[in-house]
């Protein structure tokens, strides 16, 4: 075993020869250096403990300190850690992971093929339906439409359909074929509404007027979270998916469901597209299939994607792959992940303690700082506003509130002006009504 015993200081010092996820050195001066922890607490070298909102990165569903997944990777590893998933070969927990998530978000979907993470699920969901469109002859069928404030990875073609422009402009120039649209915002629509619509029918017809502006015979997929989680926790009005899936259908486009952050739990059901029985023709997961533990994502196909893979000649071969798809010791710990997800009962209590931090967030609504309260299970977002009439956001203000939490032991995460809470599934109701309490007490304070 490897057991780094380094003061405080000596980590903090070491630290600044490495590159941090979004790094600038300014935000990084004063790191939160975690030792340990254990359900939904974080434990620092410097003696602090911090309530983790956030749950890591929106994915440490069955909370921190789990030692029945460390065992079963241990297990798993002294058997085999590793060994190629490639055509050809394959490995018991691989085999048994894809079986399990079989049906499991939609009858349709029955196929799985694995990835390291989201962004890698994303791009090769990106480049399946480009292969599938140019299997059936369809080669002009490229273009992938995504929406404004949407977040879908951090490699060149999810960055591309990431709907956030400060992930874009040092980056330049984006992949070609990307396209976006208003995002289904209730509380602040960007789009244009006509007489009579609503916001989820006026977001819909974007969709559709996207696809005739780009061509059908040129647009392969729309891709859309079912709830955006970087773009604010923003949840779409309940008649906005079933029109998107609509027309998709009518114009001939593939409908990609980015569960990265929903999927498992986090939004009260097993998946977030199952809140509108919304039928997807491919879907990309990661984070919360393994609770973080071991890092694996995928994407799941319908049976007819897989219908066209498997028909080909060999010359039009399915030619993508990672050298870690399909990763065993990963596979084994995302079994055993969804095994402890169903017996500890985490999707409901992701409902009960989520309908209880919304509830205590809504007597929020008082502070003239604080604009919307919104969410799905324990995924919520508190939107911070210089004006309530006007709507006006407020992230200068959102991020004096993240530093505050953090200040008062609650990390949480400011996107843009929204402030983001993700919990693990398993926190208790005095836990969450500890993040109301310091959220309360740090807006009353600066409102």
């Amino acid at each position: 075993m490897v057991d780094l015993i380094l003061d405080h200081a000596t980590v903090v010092e070491h630290d600044k020869q490495q590159l941090h996820p979004l790094h600038h050195p300014k935000q990084h001066a004063d790191p939160l250096v975690v030792d340990r922890a254990e359900g939904v607490w974080l434990h620092t070298t410097d003696g602090r403990t911090v309530l983790d909102g956030m749950g890591g990165l929106w994915n440490v569903n069955i909370g921190y300190g789990n030692q029945e997944l460390p065992e079963v990777a241990a297990q798993q590893m002294r058997k085999i850690a590793f060994t190629s998933n490639f055509v050809g070969m394959t490995t018991p927990p691989a085999a048994e992971l894809a079986h399990r998530m079989a049906g499991m978000a939609h009858p349709t979907l029955n196929t799985t093929f694995f990835t390291s993470g989201g962004s890698e699920a994303n791009d090769s969901a990106f480049k399946t339906v480009r292969y599938y469109w140019y299997r059936l002859g369809r080669k002009d069928k490229f273009k992938i439409i995504s929406r404004q404030a949407a977040y879908h990875g951090i490699t060149v073609a999810a960055t591309a359909a990431t709907g956030i422009p400060r992930y874009h402009t040092m980056f330049g120039p984006l992949s070609p074929g990307f396209s976006h649209i208003p995002a289904p915002n209730p509380y602040r629509y960007t789009g244009d509404i006509q007489p009579g619509e609503t916001v989820g029918q006026a977001a819909a017809r974007a969709l559709e007027e996207e696809i005739l502006r780009q061509g059908p015979e040129t647009v392969a997929a729309f891709i859309a979270e079912p709830i955006q989680g970087v773009g604010g926790v923003i949840v779409p009005p309940d008649d906005y998916f079933p029109l998107v899936r609509a027309i998709c259908d009518k114009y001939d486009v593939l409908l990609i469901a980015d569960e990265v952050i929903c999927g498992f739990g986090r939004t009260g059901l097993w998946f977030g597209q199952q809140h509108w029985d919304l039928r997807p023709d491919i879907m990309s997961f990661a984070k919360g299939v393994t609770s973080g533990y071991l890092q694996l994502g995928g994407i799941q196909i319908s049976d007819a994607i897989r219908e066209v893979i498997d028909s080909a000649p060999p010359e039009d071969t399915w030619m993508h792959g990672y050298t870690y798809s399909g990763h065993a010791a990963a596979c084994a710990v995302g079994l055993k992940n969804i095994e402890i997800i169903e017996r500890e009962h985490l999707l409901e209590n992701s409902q009960r303690m989520g309908e209880r931090l919304r509830t205590g967030f809504a007597r929020l609504l008082d502070f003239n700082i604080v604009g919307e309260v919104r969410g799905r299970g324990l995924l919520c977002g508190v939107e911070i506003v210089k004006d309530k009439e006007t709507r006006e956001a407020d992230p200068a203000k959102a991020l004096e509130v993240y530093n505050a939490c953090m200040a008062r032991g609650l990390r949480s995460r400011n996107v843009g002006a929204t402030m983001a809470f993700a919990p693990p599934l398993v926190i208790n109701a005095d836990e969450v009504d500890q993040i109301v309490d310091i959220l309360g007490s740090v807006i009353d304070g600066l409102a």
